[in-house]
């Protein structure tokens, strides 16, 4: 074992030396046990047992996380008499983005600032609820909105991630705290919004805070006590103080220059993990550099491993397996935490298992999951930073004239939304396909040159220059969504339907021959899975990100998402979020085939009184660039808010009346909104409000 395990970091060693010039991935030493009786117990002690297909009891269902269902009461024939079964409001009316977990009837979920709900899934009654009372002045440190992906059930626990960096297990029973563990440094602004992931009585968890300097991890905790047993670092930290193990040493070789571990260096774990039980191995998705811009943070150059990679590690030590980086030396927030769907492929005639991801950059990748080997790698949107994939080297070929943004600004494809985010897909064996909630935003990338002079809350080491109505009138028609079925074996396209808008919801895939999702403009679809065809549509009167899922209760099928419109889209997007125009409760919707429920008749949100200001054009000025270091990443570029948070442009008389205690003091503290007093005095915050009273609807 000892020289396997010398074989295994001597691979490492060389993947490393030469990962500017090779396939960037290690094979790893054989993962299964000697003989079958110490797999068959391997698994049984490992594994939660998904083969009931009635409930929904991993995040993504089943740990190869491909988000389809064998249940099929609900299909092609009968989705139009799907109709609401029942609604629960959640306590606050944000942005939704959970996997609810169903077992023996019972749903489990959570809603804005990590609020776990437990309600009957048959009728939609509150049985218990638990809030983690988190300071809402944590809020500064997330870099996309309150929101969190759901729980993990292992026996009768449940455990989840709050924003503020805590793990905390609660009972599945009655919603009473078992135990709690603060996973991050509070000096520095981390954040969890992803789901845990248990296996084998590990609670597996990563972290936020890329956008905003912190250094990324993912770590394994006992299920029973909360204690850690181990971490695995994504990043190098400072070489001074030494590396943790062998392989942040050699991982450390691809960052050249620079002082990226003051600058935090990224890298967090925020969402996407699969697992092979077969294997052993856990997936993870790897996120962005920190700050984004690798002329500032590694301005020698290098791979900067492992940012933007899919890495394998042995959940029981947290060792590291292989990886395959799909932007090496990342400096456009091409992060590979986007969802991982594990399945088997017949390629030349075997039967491969593979790892299939749809990350930010553009490119649908198809590896082999043993050993992250390349198989494919397609564009399944127009990407203009690289031409294409090259399967000799496994690396991005770049696109000079678009890829260098140190000296002058670039037009560029994808955007840091991605061409696809976080929100799930899904992958149909029925149907080979793979659906994805594809996207075509352009983002302008320039270097600022203010980098580390002013106070901005995000520090990426790039510009973000308002939205104006004249950004939207050029670039408007260039903003684009649909729900794209891939074909991952042909690596192409084999049907897509136009959306209005984008940061449209996570997918589902059932028996039933249906996909179902969610869209920004309001509405929850059934889709055809092998045609695209329109089958079905329930108007939910919000937004909808959040993925469904399907389970079953005595004999009857249901289909549940959670409705609510939030994230970084609408936060920061402006015009181009508000877009979507539909904003209302958020809420758990629940459909079964013959229901009839419908939903309260929403009113109009009022319009807010004439702001007070001064029309002094140096003040105004003023105000519009102190407003866009410091207000435009929650109420939106441009001072036009997307949806989630108030516009600041219709503040009532009664809110203009306490403007100044409410930036300075942080007198909505419990709504999340901090005070400003150490960053901007009252002539600064008046400035602001004139900004605000001129800015153009």
């Amino acid at each position: 074992m000892k020289t396997a395990k010398l074989l295994l970091l001597f691979s490492l060693t060389l993947l490393i030396a030469c990962s500017d010039k090779t396939v960037p991935t290690a094979v790893p030493e054989k993962q299964a046990p000697d003989n079958a009786i110490e797999t068959a117990v391997r698994l049984q002690q490992n594994i939660v047992d998904t083969s009931n297909s009635t409930d929904w009891l991993l995040h993504g269902r089943t740990y190869d996380e491909q988000r389809y269902s064998p249940l099929k009461q609900i299909n092609t024939d009968t989705v139009s008499s799907l109709g609401l079964a029942w609604s629960y409001d959640t306590d606050i009316d944000r942005g939704l983005e959970a996997s609810p977990i169903v077992r023996d009837g019972i749903m489990y979920t959570t809603g804005v600032w990590s609020i776990v709900y437990a309600l009957d899934a048959v009728t939609g009654k509150e049985l218990w609820k638990y809030d983690p009372k988190v300071d809402k002045s944590w809020g500064i440190n997330l870099c996309c909105d309150a929101v969190n992906r759901g729980v993990a059930l292992w026996q009768d626990t449940i455990v989840f991630g709050a924003v503020d960096g805590r793990l905390i297990a609660i009972s599945a029973k009655d919603g009473s705290l078992l135990w709690e563990v603060q996973t991050t440094d509070t000096s520095k602004p981390y954040s969890i919004t992803g789901a845990p992931r248990v296996i084998g009585g590990k609670v597996f968890i990563g972290n936020g805070g890329g956008e905003l300097g912190v250094r990324g991890y993912i770590s394994a905790f006992d299920i029973n006590t909360g204690e850690q047993l181990w971490r695995f670092y994504t990043v190098p930290g400072n070489p001074d103080e030494g590396y943790e193990t062998e392989t942040v040493a050699e991982i450390a070789k691809t960052w050249k220059g620079g002082d990226w571990w003051k600058y935090g260096g990224g890298g967090t774990v925020w969402d996407s993990m699969a697992y092979d039980p077969e294997l052993n191995l856990l997936y993870i998705g790897v996120g962005n550099g920190s700050p984004w811009n690798q002329y500032i943070r590694s301005p020698g150059g290098g791979d900067n491993l492992f940012l933007s990679s899919i890495v394998a590690i042995n959940p029981d030590d947290g060792s590291y397996v292989w990886h395959y980086q799909t932007t090496p030396g990342e400096r456009w927030d091409y992060t590979a935490t986007q969802h991982i769907i594990l399945a088997e492929q017949e390629i030349n005639g075997e039967l491969v298992p593979v790892l299939m991801q749809a990350p930010k950059n553009g490119f649908f990748y198809v590896l082999d999951r043993r050993d992250g080997k390349l198989i494919s790698a397609e564009a399944y949107v127009p990407v203009n930073w690289a031409s294409h994939v090259d399967m000799e080297t496994g690396r991005p070929v770049l696109n000079p004239d678009i890829a260098n943004y140190e000296h002058e600004a670039k037009l560029t494809f994808p955007s840091p939304f991605g061409g696809h985010n976080w929100h799930p897909m899904s992958y149909s064996p029925d149907t080979g396909l793979v659906y994805i909630p594809a996207q075509e935003i352009p983002w302008t990338y320039a270097q600022n040159p203010d980098f580390g002079k002013d106070d901005a809350r995000y520090n990426t080491g790039t510009l973000f220059p308002p939205i104006t109505p004249a950004d939207v009138e050029a670039l408007g028609p260039m903003v684009k969504a649909r729900l794209l079925a891939w074909d991952p074996v042909k690596q192409q396209e084999a049907w897509r339907v136009e959306h209005a808008v984008p940061w449209n919801g996570g997918v589902l895939s059932t028996a039933g021959n249906l996909v179902f999702q969610g869209t920004s403009d309001g509405r929850l679809v059934a889709y055809s899975a092998d045609t695209g065809e329109t089958l079905w549509q329930f108007h939910a009167q919000t937004g909808v990100m959040a993925p469904p899922v399907t389970f079953e209760v005595y004999g009857q099928q249901y289909v549940t998402v959670m409705a609510g419109w939030g994230g970084a889209y609408s936060l920061i997007g402006g015009r181009l979020a508000k877009m979507a125009g539909v904003y209302s409760k958020s809420r758990v919707l629940t459909f079964k085939l013959g229901a009839t429920g419908q939903l309260p008749v929403t009113q109009p949100t009022a319009e807010g009184d004439t702001l007070v200001n001064s029309n002094e054009p140096e003040v105004i000025n003023k105000g519009r660039d102190l407003y866009h270091l410091h207000c435009q990443f929650c109420h939106g570029s441009d001072a036009v808010a997307g949806g989630t948070l108030p516009d600041l442009r219709k503040m009532s008389g009664e809110v203009q009346e306490i403007f100044v205690p409410i930036v300075m003091g942080g007198l909505y503290h419990d709504k999340g909104m901090i005070g400003f007093g150490d960053r901007l005095n009252v002539s600064d915050v008046e400035a602001i409000r004139s900004y605000l009273a001129n800015a153009d609807d």
